[in-house]
Order: structure tokens, then C-alpha cells, then sequence
């Protein structure tokens, strides 16, 4: 099993669209696959579940998040091994860490988006666990069982679903946040890649981005010098690695003559990335990447360009951009119309992503 993270400190650079498509893409290429929304907006949830199929979920663990020993102990159980074995929020598997209650010890079932792909729902409360990780963090260093458990939870639960189901990759969808739960999320997968708009903001992401990674690594290995050997089995071997990055949302201009179609305000701002990744991002989590790699995008061109509208139809059918056509409740009318009018232009998104997904496979097989 892999677990990769696709992160940028940059908000609005398509982040939770372009997870939900890759995630697709493996399990469509044959590679079952698990996304865990860890993001307290929940945006990847909200995209993959109805609204109906959310509140089902929520509800029936909304005493567990109030008062997780509490509510266990007063439910039959017969009751408790059927609410934990169903679908339920990572914030229902995080609460007996975030509580320090024993566990339940039953896996609850992901949901399942299709064949290969699962979901792990995220939950708007997820916040207070990462307020634990903060009130934890120090006692950490010590040894402290239960900090230990709470810094070591969410990579452990990953490792947990794929032996209990079979995943091979685990994509782990996170906030734009460079606060304690990124830390710990981030520092804690196999791999990570930054998407990326054509502009100064994402370079400016890059920089937060790589001076938090050196800051993280030196904490970690400060950790980790201090714990004994049997304390640090449930961490990684070593710290995560950079897979790269894409640029993702860049507007078409198939009139210009950079590689790369953009604008040439655009390109400019695009060439630089690999130089702040130079730059910025530390080279030791980066040198398992031959260097023609480290210089393009994921995937080239694959799946550069905006989806305009077409995204966003994706998210109201629930279902990746090349099956919106095929969608059994297209609303009739205008927007048939026009999906049909343009069913090719939808379903030839599927060739893009598939590209992607198998370049990162490629350099996922870096890690190993």
C-alpha cells in the first residue's frame, strides 16, 4: 500500500476535483483504491455523496462525536457492532483516539463509489481532533502512549484498510492548512504532489510549502530519536517524498507557442515551478525522482486545462466528468441539451486522466 497526499497551501487550485478524478482513474485502471477525507470542509464527501447519503451518515453518529465512551457504553451491542461496521465519517475512527477511549475495534465499511473506489467520509467536527494533536504534541516526545497513538492514528487506520480490503493506494485529501493536522498527515504518507495554478500565489505556496517540510522533518526525526525502537514502528520509514507536481484549471490559448498552451503571462509564471521546487522544496525528499521528471508537470498536458462547466456538472451528477453524459438524471432541458450536444468533449476527459493517473503510478514506483 501507498499513501499520497495531493496538497497545496493555496486554496482554489482545483484540489478536490483533480483527487476525485485521479482516485477515479486508478480504480478504473484496476487499482482499488480509498480516499480519506480529511479535510473539515469535507468538499471530496460533498462531492462524492448526496446530500441524503451524508445526513444518513452524520446522524446515526452524532452521539458518538458528543460523547464517544459514554454513548458506547449505553448502546446494545449488537446496536454498536452495526452503526461501526456501517458507513461512517473518519471523524467516527478518529474519536476513541481524539477521547483516549479504547477503541471499538471493529473497521466500518467504506462507501463504495464504484468498483475499486472507496470513500472514507469526512465529518465538519474533524477539527477538534486536530486540536488534540496540538494538546498532545509535546507529551509526544516523551513516549506518551496516547499521544503516540494520536500522532501515529490516521497512518495507522490507512495501513488498517488496506490489509482489511486490499487497497493498494490510499489518497489522503487534506485542507490548505499548514496547521498540526497537515503536519502530521503529510509527514506520514509515502508521497505527496503539489497542483498548481499558473500564478505567483502557487509559487508562494510552494515556499510555505517547502520551508514547513524542512521544519516537519526536523521535528519528526527529533521524535523519533528519542522514542525506542518498538515506539516507532507505527511511523514510516522515512519522511514523505515529493511525486512532483501538475498544473491544474490553466486556461487554454491553443494560439500560443509555448508547449504548454497557456497565456504567456501564464507560462511564465508556469516555468518557473520547477525552480522554486528546486529552490524551496527539500532536496532530499525529491532525489528518488530522475531530474526530466522533477522538470514537468504530472501527466503533461493530461489534464492541464480548465474543465469550465463540465467540473462542475461532475459534481452535481456525482460521478467523474467522462460518465456526466450517461448519468441516468440529466436535467432535462437546457442542460441535456447541452451535456449531450458535447458528450464527446465530457467523455474524452477519461483518455486525460487515465494518462495522469499512470505517469503517477510511474513515480509512485520511485518510492519503493
Amino acid at each position: 500500500m501507498k499513501s499520497i497526499a495531493i496538497f497545496n497551501n493555496k486554496g482554489g487550485v482545483g484540489k478536490t476535483t483533480l483527487t476525485y478524478h485521479v482516485a477515479f482513474a486508478l480504480a478504473e485502471l484496476g487499482h482499488r483504491t480509498l480516499i480519506v477525507d480529511l479535510d473539515p470542509q469535507s468538499n471530496i464527501t460533498l462531492y462524492g455523496l448526496t446530500e441524503e447519503q451524508l445526513t444518513q451518515i452524520w446522524v446515526a453518529e452524532d452521539e458518538f462525536i458528543e460523547d464517544f465512551e459514554n454513548t458506547v457504553k449505553k448502546t446494545p451491542p449488537t446496536e454498536l457492532a452495526k452503526i461501526a461496521s456501517g458507513n461512517r465519517s473518519i471523524h467516527f475512527l478518529l474519536k476513541a483516539t481524539e477521547d483516549g477511549t479504547g477503541e471499538i475495534g471493529t473497521l466500518a465499511t467504506p462507501v463504495e463509489l464504484h468498483v475499486n473506489l472507496g470513500l472514507i467520509p469526512g465529518r465538519l467536527t474533524v477539527h477538534t481532533f486536530e486540536e488534540r494533536i496540538a494538546s498532545r504534541w509535546s507529551d509526544a516526545y516523551r513516549g506518551e502512549p496516547l499521544a503516540l497513538r494520536t500522532v501515529t492514528k490516521i497512518r495507522k487506520l490507512c495501513a488498517e484498510y488496506a490489509a482489511a480490503r486490499g487497497y493498494e493506494f490510499v489518497i489522503v485529501d487534506t485542507s490548505p492548512s499548514l496547521g498540526i493536522m497537515n503536519k502530521v498527515i503529510i509527514s506520514t504518507v509515502d508521497g505527496f504532489m503539489i497542483p498548481c495554478m499558473p500564478d505567483l500565489f502557487s509559487l508562494y505556496g510552494i515556499r510555505n510549502i517547502g520551508r514547513a517540510l524542512a521544519l516537519w522533518k526536523r521535528d519528526f526525526q527529533t521524535m523519533l530519536g528519542l522514542l525506542s525502537d518498538a515506539k516507532r514502528s507505527e511511523f514510516p520509514s522515512r519522511f514523505v517524498q515529493f511525486l512532483g507536481f501538475t498544473i491544474y484549471k490553466a486556461k487554454k490559448y491553443s494560439t500560443t507557442s509555448n508547449p504548454w498552451d497557456l497565456a504567456a503571462a501564464h507560462y511564465g509564471f508556469a516555468e518557473r515551478i520547477p525552480k522554486t521546487i528546486k529552490d524551496f522544496i527539500p532536496v532530499d525528499t525529491y532525489q528518488h525522482l530522475p531530474a526530466n521528471l522533477l522538470e514537468r508537470p504530472v501527466g503533461g498536458k493530461a489534464v492541464m486545462h480548465d474543465h469550465m462547466t463540465m467540473a462542475a456538472n461532475a459534481q452535481k451528477y456525482k460521478r467523474p466528468i467522462w460518465l456526466v453524459p450517461s448519468a441516468p438524471n440529466l436535467e432535462e432541458g437546457t442542460e441535456k441539451n447541452s451535456i449531450m450536444g458535447n458528450r464527446a468533449r465530457y467523455e474524452e476527459t477519461r483518455e486525460g486522466y487515465h494518462a495522469f493517473a499512470k505517469e503517477l503510478l510511474e513515480r509512485m514506483q520511485t518510492l519503493s
